[in-house]
């Protein structure tokens, strides 16, 4: 009893009725909690009033959660839980007097547990509620929930991603995952959160689903559906949202004069698709961008005189005069006037009259003399004019056979320049053949084979504007690179592309895998014919632009023609850093190719130079982030931009095995890849080389694994040079995956009685973060073999390279270790040892004068579309354009880019198919009405090429 009354603190003061004392006190004699009466004996007073009830509440992991009660007056309260009452040790309690009423108010706390919750296994969820006594009688608070709290890990609906028209709607669903409580949704744009209330187009009411009414272009983004309850958040899968824009045509331009100044021709008229133009991969305008109708031009008519009119009455002068007018017909149209004198006199006396007292025969001889002398001025100032008509009309005439404009494409001088094709036979009766009644000669035949890097015929040979329209000569000509017979070269022997010995075929492909019908010493360079000496290449260059090349290493510089002033010289080098780079990568960021320097850093280009570094990265916008940067005269290296970033202060291109990069300032350049997956893959150049020991019975076989770039290549070979190694086999490419597992190099199959390997060093395992952070140290291991008998002079076996749960590959090892039977194994690589430096017009492949040509059609757009962007985009060129639009020729920069990434190849071709291409989407319908209105040679010569 004594623990009962300090629990309940009962005043006796209090107490007015003794029954309801004596009833709470036995009951609390019995212990019997589970028997505690509804009611008690009332008595004069209040009933209880709650002043707190116990509010529902959520478990949260393994916290127990607190129920309170207070009311006033109340002697005692207890909680009830799922109908029965809780125990009154689990009770606490707390009393307190209102100072205003003076009743007594009491409050009570009980703990509720997971377990608890847990182990209830009822109809309805696990409720409790207080009951509280007064001497008046009972009172009951409201139930309140206890429930488990959680959020499950995956939404029941992912947002989808969308593309979708300027201002349509986009409704992105999402359904949150099951929890308790029910989860709020909150919608985040790149990573920022929506708030509808700012933004009156956006709705994320709508069961937690988001609505934008009508799209703009700043609405695409990635969204994400984010979550949240008391428990946790959880992400959904982002949804990638494209607003695009589809491309209208706009107005179209006046019609054209006609093209015919005499009789039927053809006039035109033109429209771009710019209003607006598509954005965001928008469909082109369908339709055509050029209409063209017929038309007819009214011919000049020239004057002609009437006949004379009779003679007049002899005037007093004793001469009479006669008239005629040039109406016979009148000239019409820009016709000429009428050629002669429109009037005539003569003497009407036969010398009889005398005139001024002087003899009629007198005035007659002073007249003839005046009419000679005006006679000879009309004669010479007819003869001038017939001139200048004369060359005139040819002018005219010339013009209107080529109309060559600046828009050359409807001419086909590009694609005729350049396109592939084959002339069997001569058309006959064309008027553009310097005799089409003449039978061809088919016995003569001329090949060019290409494609050929032809000098600029401003530097070798004079080539006129007609050289290279003018019709091919009436012969037979197989033609395989149509770029000869464009230029006017009908005459040259015969030509052939050659190879260089000892390289790669020209392409990007640098991989060395297996060749059928291989021969090592047909297509591979002995490693004596490189010098690793100096890796530093100097020439001086003027205005005419060059190209400078660090032999053997992938790395070169292109000058454009035009980036350095007239009359000014620069001496110019580019330097590959042999020493370990001073740009030590962060965290898993790697160095993907050599540090390379070209300068002196204070000179400035008019125009951008190309700058090419190879890397050993496999491109792929998903698994790299690839950044360029610099070093400062600081000797700190600072970001330039990222490759795919949009910038106009420079531009970088890359391809499968290197970077091209346009810059407009010299100085230190390197090449830094993040890797973003574990699919992120660095390629490695995988080679083995081997050489004689001391002992004349150990052969040592020494395995590398370097980035798969020129100039790391170079680097072990100028060092196995120096050890007297030879490359055993060809090099293979390894595939090494940022994925943190190691590269395991064995040697397997030795022959068992002719050669050993010492015990346990047939493999070698490399952890993982010395290949990844390798740096320009390549990889090295070494294995000892040793024969059994020095009559074994052959070596036959397999070295393998694997990634562990990666890429393989196996290299098989067939040599013989005496000096005089061994077999010259070498390496690819491309020969430009030769060529360092070129300058003028042989360090490019395009000739100037067609690059002019190519830049003034493209510069400037037109109503067909055929600018810059559509040149871009043929040569592969879909990013970033908006660096192009900022430079004063963005043809003339594309073709520069073209320039360094065809060096060694010089592939013309893909240029001339690009062009090709252009101009036969653009004039599929146009072609088909200039074929019916324009004259026959015109025709002839567009379906030749010429």
């Amino acid at each position: 009893m004594g623990t009962a009354k300090s629990i309940l603190k009962i005043s006796p003061k209090w107490v007015q009725n003794h029954s309801l004392l004596i009833a709470v006190l036995e009951w609390y004699r019995n212990d019997n909690s589970e028997a505690l009466p509804e009611s008690i004996p009332s008595a004069p007073g209040t009933l209880p009033h709650f002043m707190e009830e116990p509010d529902d509440a959520y478990i949260i992991k393994s916290n127990p959660i607190v129920l309170r009660c207070k009311a006033m007056p109340a002697m005692q309260i207890f909680f009830k839980c799922n109908g029965e009452w809780v125990h009154q040790n689990e009770h606490v309690s707390e009393e307190s007097m209102d100072e205003t009423t003076g009743l007594k108010v009491r409050e009570v706390f009980i703990n509720v547990t997971r377990q608890q919750v847990e182990d209830f296994h009822g109809p309805e969820d696990y409720w409790c509620q207080c009951v509280a006594w007064s001497h008046l009688g009972t009172s009951k608070s409201r139930k309140a929930s206890v429930r488990i709290a959680y959020l499950r890990k995956n939404f029941e609906q992912d947002p989808q991603g969308k593309e979708v028209p300027i201002e349509g709607m986009i409704v992105l669903h999402c359904r949150p995952p099951e929890g308790v409580p029910a989860a709020e949704v909150e919608w985040l744009k790149n990573e920022e959160p929506i708030d509808s209330n700012l933004d009156e187009n956006i709705d994320t009411r709508a069961d937690h689903n988001l609505i934008i009414r009508q799209a703009r272009l700043s609405d695409s983004g990635n969204y994400t559906c984010m979550a949240a309850n008391i428990v946790a958040k959880r992400r959904s899968m982002s949804a990638t949202v494209v607003v695009y824009v589809n491309g209208g045509w706009s107005s179209w331009t006046e019609w054209s004069s006609c093209n015919a100044r005499c009789g039927r021709g053809w006039q035109k008229r033109s429209r771009t698709c710019t209003n607006p133009a598509p954005l965001n991969g928008g469909a082109f305008c369908e339709g055509m961008s050029v209409q063209k109708i017929t038309c007819t031009s009214l011919c000049p008519v020239d004057g002609n005189w009437e006949v004379w009119s009779e003679w007049s009455v002899c005037s007093p002068e004793c001469e009479h005069l006669r008239v005629r007018e040039c109406i016979a017909p009148p000239p019409r149209n820009g016709g000429k006037y009428c050629e002669g004198l429109s009037q005539e006199s003569e003497n009407c006396t036969e010398g009889l009259c005398i005139q001024d007292k002087k003899p009629l025969h007198e005035i007659k001889s002073q007249n003839i003399e005046t009419a000679s002398d005006i006679a000879l001025y009309s004669g010479l100032g007819a003869a001038v004019i017939a001139v200048a008509v004369l060359v005139v009309g040819v002018t005219l005439y010339r013009r209107s056979q080529s109309e060559y404009g600046v828009d050359v494409i409807d001419s086909s001088a590009l694609t005729g320049g350049f396109q592939t094709f084959n002339f069997k036979t001569v058309r006959q009766g064309n008027s553009l053949l310097l005799n089409s009644s003449m039978q061809p000669d088919l016995t003569v035949s001329r090949t060019y084979s290409g494609p050929i890097c032809l000098q600029d015929p401003l530097d070798k040979e004079l080539m006129t504007e007609s050289s290279l329209f003018n019709p091919l000569s009436d012969i037979k000509v197989k033609v395989q690179s149509s770029f000869m017979v464009s230029l006017g070269v009908t005459e040259r022997a015969e030509y052939h592309g050659k190879a260089h010995s000892g390289t790669f075929p020209h392409g990007n492909n640098r991989s060395f895998g297996t060749i059928q019908a291989r021969n090592k010493a047909t297509y591979i360079q002995n490693l004596s014919s490189i010098s690793t000496s100096e890796l530093k290449t100097t020439a001086i260059f003027g205005h005419l632009g060059g190209r400078l090349v660090v032999p053997n290493t992938g790395v070169s510089l292109l000058i454009p023609h035009g980036a350095i002033p007239e009359e000014t010289s620069w001496e110019i080098y580019l330097a590959i850093t042999q020493r370990e780079s001073s740009l030590q990568p962060e965290g898993t960021d790697v160095l993907l190719g050599p540090e390379v320097t070209c300068g002196p850093a204070d000179l400035s280009v008019s125009t951008p130079f190309a700058l090419t570094i190879p890397h050993c990265a496999e491109v792929n916008s998903e698994h790299w982030n690839i950044h360029l940067k610099k070093r400062t005269q600081q000797g700190k290296w600072e970001e330039v931009m990222s490759v795919e970033e949009e910038t106009t202060s420079c531009y970088c291109l890359l391809d499968p095995y290197a970077c091209h990069i346009l810059l407009n300032s010299f100085g230190t350049y390197a090449l830094i890849g993040e890797p973003i997956s574990d699919c992120a893959v660095r390629q490695l150049k995988v080679a083995v080389f081997g050489c004689l020991s001391c002992n004349s019975l150990d052969y040592n076989l020494r395995v590398y694994c370097m980035d798969n770039t020129p100039c790391a290549f170079q680097e072990v070979v100028s060092d196995e040079r120096l050890q007297g190694g030879q490359l055993l086999e060809e090099p293979k490419l390894l595939h090494f995956k940022g994925n943190t597992f190691s590269l395991q190099i064995s040697v397997l199959d030795i022959p068992p009685f002719l050669w050993r390997i010492k015990p346990f060093t047939a493999c070698q395992e490399v952890p993982f973060s010395r290949v990844w952070r390798s740096g320009r140290a390549p990889l090295h291991c070494a294995f000892s073999l040793e024969r059994y008998t020095p009559a074994t002079t052959q070596l036959s076996c397999k070295v393998c390279v694997r990634q562990v749960k990666g890429h393989e590959q196996i290299l098989q090892i067939q040599t013989s270790i005496l000096e005089n039977e061994r077999e010259t194994i070498t390496f690819f690589a491309h020969d430009d040892s030769n060529f360092p430096a070129q300058m003028g017009p042989k360090a490019f492949k395009i000739p100037y004068s067609i690059r002019q040509r190519i830049c003034a059609t493209f510069d400037t757009p037109n109503a067909k579309g055929k600018d810059w962007q559509m040149l871009a985009q043929k040569n592969s060129i879909n990013r970033n354009l908006s660096y192009f639009a900022t430079q004063s020729s963005p043809s003339a920069v594309i073709l520069d880019l073209w320039e360094a990434r065809h060096q060694h190849d010089g592939d013309l071709d893909s240029l001339a198919c690009a062009l090709e291409e252009i101009g036969r989407t653009h004039s599929k319908i146009s072609d088909v009405t200039e074929t019916e209105i324009e004259e026959p040679d015109f025709n002839y010569s567009r379906q030749n090429g010429l």
